[in-house]
């Protein structure tokens, strides 16, 4: 039934397809302004609808650029928030504020002095930071690819294995936000969430489909999901589950346990979860960016059991600390789980080197 929907639906999709390709065409000859600057901008971004691992690719590019000496900053559109146009995060802030993204980014990077900033028009947005942090060197662009305005200097384009935007549609038959041959704007192809041992042949496969629609000399990489130890989402004193307790982190041995996620794509989480023995025992799912609410909490009470702990994404857990949940919340032993992005291969040695050099002392 799903197919012969989207079949009906092609004719929209092309329809839709052909404006934005006239629209990049605009952009592309110069009559549509863009803008670039004298900062460098480095552009994260995909071409599909849905979660394809932007956040946490984009905290490694913030760590690599802080391990060489850069200052970099983060821009992104505040996706969800209750406010509008150019803002810099800062402590009275939150998730409601600016996005739940970037309030991650802002807590994440806050001892390293990282400025982060939300802005719809991401001209303006840049435009914010160099005057608020003259001595930011490079600013990394959090879901920019289809913002023409303004042009990155490297522009990094992501794509998941399980859902390759090779194999897709555009809106509304499938869920690309612009055709395939979008990829063509890359100077980078990374696809997401592998497994840690996928072949080379399996790799060069995804890859020659994948230059298809890109530009030869882009590079393809590979990157999995690796996971941190279970953080506890607040000091509030809650019933800790023995084993965590105890620092038994690596195996749940059976441990009963929930999850709550509102996130894009949680399989993998709770496919992670269940590989080190956890139980779970009811996965609360959520859209996207969902603002958790106190009926929320309440319904996942009613499936917990002391001794469980209630696992969540760090994304869920900007929502989860919202003033209104404080009460409703308390009792219940949240962890968050840190996602961590690792390259397959030479893969991270390569986007290391089409990083912007850092600029000379005195420019």
């Amino acid at each position: 039934m799903q197919s012969v929907l989207a079949f009906l639906l092609l004719p929209f999709s092309w329809l839709y397809a052909a404006v934005l390709a006239v629209r990049n065409r605009l952009y592309d000859v110069g009559w549509k302004r863009s803008d670039a600057f004298g900062v460098p901008l480095l552009n994260v971004g995909n071409l599909r609808v849905g979660g394809t691992g932007k956040t946490p690719h984009v905290a490694w590019l913030v760590v690599e650029l802080l391990r060489q000496g850069q200052r970099p900053a983060i821009l992104s559109r505040g996706y969800g928030r209750s406010t509008h146009g150019p803002r810099l995060a800062g402590p009275t802030d939150s998730a409601a504020t600016v996005g739940d993204e970037p309030w991650y980014y802002f807590q994440q990077f806050a001892t390293q002095l990282v400025p982060v900033a939300v802005a719809e028009a991401r001209r303006l947005g840049v435009q914010l930071l160099q005057q608020a942090h003259p001595e930011i060197t490079v600013i990394v662009l959090d879901d920019a690819y289809q913002h023409r305005a303004v042009r990155p200097t490297l522009n990094v384009l992501l794509t998941e294995l399980a859902r390759p935007f090779y194999s897709d549609h555009v809106l509304p038959a499938g869920r690309l936000r612009e055709s395939r041959h979008g990829a063509r704007r890359a100077d980078v192809v990374i696809v997401t969430k592998c497994p840690s041992d996928l072949s080379d042949a399996a790799q060069a496969e995804v890859a020659q489909r994948v230059r298809r629609y890109s530009r030869p000399a882009a590079p393809v990489l590979f990157s999995a999901y690796g996971y941190g130890q279970p953080q506890p989402l607040t000091a509030e004193p809650v019933a800790v589950p023995a084993q965590l307790a105890a620092g038994n982190y690596e195996r749940g041995a059976g441990l009963p346990a929930l999850l709550l996620t509102g996130i894009a794509q949680p399989g993998p989480l709770h496919e992670y979860l269940e590989s080190q023995g956890y139980a779970i025992q009811h996965h609360a799912v959520f859209p996207d960016h969902h603002s958790f609410r106190p009926a929320d909490l309440v319904a996942l009470r009613a499936h917990w059991q002391p001794g469980w702990p209630i696992f969540t994404t760090e994304k869920d857990a900007t929502r989860l600390m919202a003033p209104e949940l404080r009460d409703v919340r308390a009792g219940l032993p949240f962890y968050t789980i840190p996602v961590l992005v690792a390259f397959l291969g030479n893969g991270g040695a390569v986007l290391q080197h089409l990083l912007p050099s850092r600029p000379a002392l005195g420019t």
